[in-house]
C-alpha cells in the first residue's frame, strides 16, 4: 500500500476507531456522541447510551460521587480537567480504569454548549501500579525482616548488661547508626580469678555478615585468652594470631582493640589498671580534681593485620572519683555541622575537661547526648564502655 493511501482515511473513521476512547456530552451530562472505540471497551450499543444516559451513569458509586464532588464542580470553573483517573462499569458489570480528561467546548460568544471527553485505557497503567505497590510493600518487609535479623545478631555481639564489679561504677552504650546493617563495634567486662576483672574494647573493619564473624571470633578469642594468660600485650598477640589463622582473602580480618585489667587495691582506694592497645583510640581518663586527659599507648599495631604485631601498654590507677573512658572511632569520626569537620580528638578531650570530675552512668548518659546531637553526622556506630571509682560518702557530701 502506498503511503499515501495511509492519508486517505475519514475524519470520522479516525474518530471511531481512535486508540482512546471518545465522548461529547451535554452541559447536563446526557451522552450525545461516543465512538466505537468506547463502546467496544464497555459493551453497549450505540443507541443504549446516546440521548439515554448520562456519563457519570457509565462511573462506579465512587465515581459518581468523585464526579459530582469534584470533577463536574472543577470542570465548571475552569473549562478544562485533565489526568484524572476514574473507573467505569462495563455492561456486564466489570470494571474499567480509565484516566478522563474534560473540556467545555464553547460558542463563538464563550458560551459553554459541550463536554468533550476523551478516556485513556489505564488497565495496564493499573496494573503497574500494582504491581509497584507489591514490590515496595515486599522491599518493606524484607527490610523490616533484614533490621530484625541485624538487631538480633547484634545482641549476641554485646553483653546485654555488664556484671557489676564491686568498688567500681560501670556504664555502656551501644549507638546504632543504622538499622539496617550490623556494626563492628563490640565490648565486654568479665570476672577473672583472684578478684581480678578484664575488660576490652574493639572495632572490625566494615560492617554486615562478614563483620559480624570477625566480632563474634574477636570477642569470644579475648575471653578465653584473658582466662588462660592475662597479660594484656599477650592477649592480643592471641587475638592477632587467631584472625590471622582466619584470613582467606586478600584483605584479612583486622580490627582495633584497647584490652584491661582491673586489680583492686584494697581499703577502698581504687583499682590499678593495665592496659595494651592495638590501634585502638586511647581511653580518656577523668580525674576527681577535674583535669583530663588521654592514656597514652602510642606504637599498638592493629590486629590481624600482621603475624607478629606489636603491642603496648600503660598502667593507670583509678582513685575515688576518677572515671576511665573506652570509646570507638565513631564518636570522634562523626561530622558536625560546621561543613562536615569531624569532631576529632581535641575536641572530644575538650569535653572530658569540662565534665570532669564525673561518675561512669553520667558521662555515657551525656556522651549519648553528644552523638544524638550529631544526627545524620554520626555514619558509624560507637560503643561506649565507662568505669569510674565512688568517692566515699564524706567526699561525696562535700
Amino acid at each position: 500500500m502506498p503511503p499515501s493511501a495511509l492519508l486517505e482515511d475519514s475524519a470520522e473513521d479516525l474518530y471511531e476507531n481512535a486508540p482512546c476512547g471518545y465522548l461529547s456530552t451535554l452541559l447536563d451530562g446526557r451522552i450525545a456522541k461516543v465512538n466505537g472505540t468506547l463502546l467496544k471497551w464497555l459493551g453497549y450499543r450505540r443507541e443504549e447510551l446516546v440521548g439515554h444516559k448520562l456519563f457519570s451513569d457509565l462511573l462506579t458509586i465512587g465515581g459518581r460521587l468523585y464526579h459530582e464532588t469534584h470533577y463536574s464542580p472543577l470542570l465548571r470553573m475552569q473549562g478544562e480537567v485533565s489526568g484524572i483517573a476514574l473507573e467505569l462499569k462495563a455492561a456486564d458489570g466489570s470494571r474499567l480504569p480509565v484516566m478522563v480528561t474534560s473540556v467545555v467546548k464553547q460558542d463563538s460568544d464563550g458560551e459553554p454548549l459541550l463536554i468533550r471527553t476523551t478516556l485513556l485505557d489505564a488497565r495496564d497503567r493499573r496494573t503497574y501500579e500494582r504491581e509497584l505497590l507489591r514490590a515496595r510493600q515486599q522491599a518493606e518487609h524484607d527490610r523490616a525482616r533484614a533490621q530484625r535479623l541485624a538487631a538480633t545478631l547484634q545482641r549476641t555481639l554485646i553483653p546485654p548488661a555488664l556484671q557489676p564489679v564491686p568498688g567500681l561504677d560501670v556504664a555502656a552504650r551501644y549507638h546504632f547508626a543504622s538499622s539496617d546493617e550490623v556494626g563492628g563495634d563490640f565490648y565486654d567486662l568479665f570476672p577473672l580469678a583472684a578478684g581480678h576483672w578484664a575488660f576490652f574494647m574493639g572495632d572490625v573493619r566494615g560492617k554486615g555478615a562478614d563483620a559480624a564473624v570477625v566480632t563474634s571470633l574477636a570477642r569470644y578469642t579475648l575471653r578465653a585468652a584473658a582466662v588462660s594468660d592475662p597479660v594484656p600485650a599477650t592477649v592480643l598477640a592471641n587475638l592477632n594470631t587467631a584472625l590471622d589463622q582466619h584470613s582467606q582473602e586478600d584483605e584479612p580480618p583486622f580490627c582495633t582493640v584497647i584490652f584491661g585489667l582491673l586489680a583492686p587495691q584494697g581499703d577502698d582506694v581504687g583499682f590499678h589498671v593495665v592496659l595494651a592497645s592495638g590501634g585502638h583510640p586511647p581511653a580518656v581518663l577523668l580525674r576527681s580534681d577535674g583535669n583530663a586527659d588521654y592514656v597514652s599507648t602510642p606504637g599498638g599495631q592493629l590486629v590481624g593485620v600482621v603475624p607478629d604485631a606489636q603491642f603496648t601498654t600503660a598502667t593507670v590507677d583509678l582513685r575515688p572519683g576518677d572515671t576511665l573512658l573506652l570509646y570507638t572511632d565513631g564518636l570522634t569520626e562523626a561530622r558536625t555541622p560546621r561543613a562536615g569537620e569531624r569532631y576529632g580528638d581535641e575536641a572530644l578531650l575538650d569535653f572530658a575537661r569540662a565534665l570532669a570530675p564525673t561518675s561512669a552512668p553520667d558521662a555515657v548518659r551525656t556522651l549519648t547526648a553528644l552523638l544524638d546531637s550529631f544526627g545524620e553526622g554520626l555514619d558509624d556506630d560507637t560503643a561506649l564502655l565507662a568505669m569510674s571509682v565512688p568517692r566515699p560518702a564524706t567526699d561525696a557530701r562535700t
